[in-house]
């Protein structure tokens, strides 16, 4: 009963041009990026938006290559979606929208070759640089791909190299040098909420919106991945408008790194 005369409400107020918080269907909430928060993480960030919160930490380790990549680096993501961040959440192994967000936001980096994977080469065939990209949602308010997605990209930007030295990793000690990163990928998403798009949706939003998609794009403006969410399907033309804000607002996002 709630969820349907809230709906009717955001939906109202979508026709008359408006948001539940005020805000222009093309505006994000007010976004803050911090890098290096995790001390033992080889890169980290916290990353808000509005009131959601989650924290990305990368870690590295030496592994062995996959067989059809034998001379190519390994990129891994994963999501915890913790009950202390939403009561929507259960503990224990990783459910279907954790799974979602940790490949979504992947997809978009591995997709755009935003890091040189060869470059992560140690010994051809033998050993390879692994780097392991885990979110953990402090607060969810809504849109945490967005706020996985940047906090993904700042942390790999800011991450350091540790020491290898006769073959061995010496954890807890950097180097000075960092991730092969050439390109700063970024996704938006975007709601369909009483037949119109917008951006960055919040919680209420997210509970009464009936399509969503998210697009990733790089420096460019090329974009790099995209992914349907919810049952609704979307027009062309719908999905044209979806990719012109994207990347429209992809390079607004990549200035705050």
């Amino acid at each position: 009963m709630y969820i349907n005369v809230q709906k009717r409400f955001i939906e109202r107020l979508a026709k008359e041009q408006r948001r539940i918080d005020g805000r222009a269907f093309d505006e994000f909430r007010k976004i803050k990026i911090e890098t290096d928060v995790v001390p033992q993480a080889e890169g980290s960030a916290m990353v808000t938006i509005g009131e959601t919160q989650v924290m990305v930490g990368v870690k590295m380790d030496v592994g062995e290559p996959f067989p059809d990549t034998p001379d190519e680096g390994v990129l891994m993501s994963g999501a915890e979606l913790h009950p202390m961040a939403s009561p929507r959440f259960e503990s224990g192994p990783p459910g279907p929208e954790s799974i979602e967000l940790a490949r979504v936001v992947d997809r978009g980096i591995r997709e755009a070759h935003a890091i040189d994977m060869k470059k992560l080469c140690i010994e051809e065939g033998e050993k390879i640089w692994m780097v392991m990209v885990d979110t953990h949602v402090i607060n969810h308010q809504g849109n945490l791909i967005d706020a996985t997605g940047l906090g993904a990209m700042a942390a790999l930007l800011s991450a350091k190299m540790p020491k290898y030295e006769d073959g061995v990793v010496v954890f807890g000690e950097k180097t000075n040098k960092g991730l092969p990163v050439n390109h700063k990928v970024v996704p938006v998403t975007i709601a369909r909420i009483g037949g119109h798009l917008m951006i960055d949706p919040s919680l209420e939003e997210e509970d009464v919106m009936d399509a969503r998609i998210t697009i990733s794009t790089k420096d460019n403006g090329n974009i790099t991945a995209m992914q349907k969410g919810l049952s609704a399907g979307l027009s062309v033309e719908e999905i044209e408008k979806a990719m012109e804000i994207a990347v429209k607002k992809g390079k607004e996002l990549r200035k705050l790194f």
